[in-house]
């Protein structure tokens, strides 16, 4: 039996969405916008919730769904569907808000939107799946909650390409058109997608906590070398986003120490093997019982462990008032959608804990699903224009040096000069210019303003600032 919206926001300590207002208030304080102004930019502008029914094995299920548009600021809103038995709409709405917020804060021209279908996959057949899938875009369709003009929803917790292949496809049925593609990202490349969106978010959160161990004034205060090399990583959540993030930070000099998932973690002060933790885990199904690694039986535990930066990378709601007083991370990033409550932030600023806020370190997903966007309404592969060309140029650079030094350069180097950039290589150049330029304008915003307590404070006034301009452009608000 799934549980109701007030059944399951009752078992939580906070509202989630009420965290989001929370912080939004706390921004809007250092912002000199009308009252008006700021209601139209925090509050959810449409909410759709609805129930269809879907057979399931011999039975017809009731399926519960929802779809949040935030705001309409920029067209279209985008945002994930997650399918969850946790799914409420307190949690859809806050989930949509901090979309919008997020795309202000790395500048790509979207509202935030969010959907969610309270099932449990797990527990669901493919062919089940599909018809939950293709069910919920119907009704999307229905209510023109759905379209690449309109609303562009992507991947999230327990969808992945697939779900959003069923998507584009039955939006086609309804919507023919060249530019149907558009109305969903997150698609498989053979279908629309783009090269590089799988480990976006994972690639994001490394390029910006990449970018934050660089900067040796902030590295100081917390007595911590600048660089990534020799740093104590945590991974709570070993997914898309946890096994990516923790790949690249491996890749990038630090030492993933633990690694948690929902059934435990596994624990090695020397070092944890990313790719041999996640063949293990295709093997047996579990994380635990990694040979060359430590099994600790309670997941939230490693959260407690003694590193330089816990990442959590699983769902909301992770570090709150009961342990956060425990963690010794000097560094908490929060790869994950609001991990982090605000008693816990509380107390982690006490500790003087940098806190990396998911409005801005988790937005490599949303940066690519832009760029595939993109890449379906001008119906060419990025990379496919000027690939060729690169190349030619560079190979008579090449050889124009070889020449002038009459001596071949190295075989290797020689590839990599001559090479000209694919789709993948613009996507992941792309989203790492988004990543530096975001986080450099967010420190620029707290140091300009001593009041501003923390980085999460400033994201949201660069968010606030960037979606204020679009509406006093308009002429609405004096």
């Amino acid at each position: 039996m799934l549980l109701d919206d007030e059944d399951i926001t009752a078992q939580r300590e906070h509202s989630f969405f009420g965290d989001v207002i929370n912080y939004f208030d706390s921004a809007a304080k250092f912002t000199k916008y009308p009252e008006g102004l700021l209601d139209q930019i925090k509050f959810c502008n449409s909410v759709y919730r609805m129930k269809f029914p879907v057979r399931m094995g011999n039975k017809i299920e009731t399926v519960v769904a929802y779809r949040v548009e935030h705001s309409q600021h920029k067209l279209p809103a985008k945002g994930g569907i997650r399918y969850s038995t946790a799914v409420t709409q307190d949690e859809v709405k806050a989930l949509a808000a901090l979309m919008t917020f997020k795309c202000a804060v790395v500048d790509v021209p979207f509202g935030g939107a969010k959907g969610g279908v309270k099932i449990d996959p797990k527990k669901c057949t493919e062919l089940e799946l599909e018809h939950i899938t293709r069910r919920y875009t119907a009704e999307l369709v229905k209510k023109n909650f759905i379209g690449p003009g309109v609303d562009v929803p992507a991947p999230d917790y327990g969808t992945g390409p697939r779900e959003m292949a069923w998507i584009a496809d039955t939006y086609a049925a309804f919507n023919p058109g060249i530019d149907a593609a558009g109305c969903v990202t997150g698609k498989p490349v053979s279908q629309g997608g783009i090269r590089g969106r799988t480990e976006a978010t994972g690639r994001g959160v490394f390029y910006g906590i990449r970018e934050a161990v660089g900067v040796a004034e902030d590295m100081k205060k917390l007595k911590l070398k600048t660089g990534l090399s020799g740093k104590r990583v945590v991974i709570q959540g070993f997914g898309n986003v946890g096994f990516h993030s923790a790949k690249f930070l491996l890749e990038g000099g630090a030492v993933i120490v633990a690694i948690g998932e929902y059934e435990g973690a596994v624990y090695d002060p020397r070092g944890i093997d990313v790719e041999g933790v996640l063949k293990h885990r295709k093997e047996t199904g579990s994380i635990l019982n990694y040979k060359k690694a430590k099994n600790i039986k309670r997941t939230n535990d490693i959260l407690e462990i003694d590193c330089d930066i816990l990442v959590p990378a699983a769902l909301e709601n992770q570090v709150h008032s009961g342990n956060a007083a425990k963690i010794k991370a000097k560094i908490v990033a929060e790869a994950a959608n609001g991990p982090t409550t605000p008693q816990a932030e509380k107390i982690l600023e006490k500790k003087d804990v940098l806190i990396l806020p998911d409005l801005y370190l988790n937005a490599g997903g949303v940066t690519v699903s832009y760029f595939e966007w993109l890449k379906n309404l001008s119906h060419v592969r990025f990379g496919r224009l000027g690939k060729r060309h690169e190349e030619l140029i560079n190979r008579t650079v090449v050889e124009s040096i070889e020449k002038a030094v009459g001596k071949n350069l190295d075989a290797k180097a020689k590839s990599i000069l001559m090479q000209g950039a694919d789709e993948e290589d613009l996507v992941n150049s792309g989203l790492e210019e988004t990543m530096i330029q975001a986080y450099h304008e967010i420190r620029e915003t707290k140091s300009k303003d001593k009041k501003i307590p923390d980085l999460r404070t400033a994201a949201f006034v660069n968010a606030i600032d960037k979606i204020a301009t679009s509406y006093l452009a308009l002429g609405i608000f004096p």
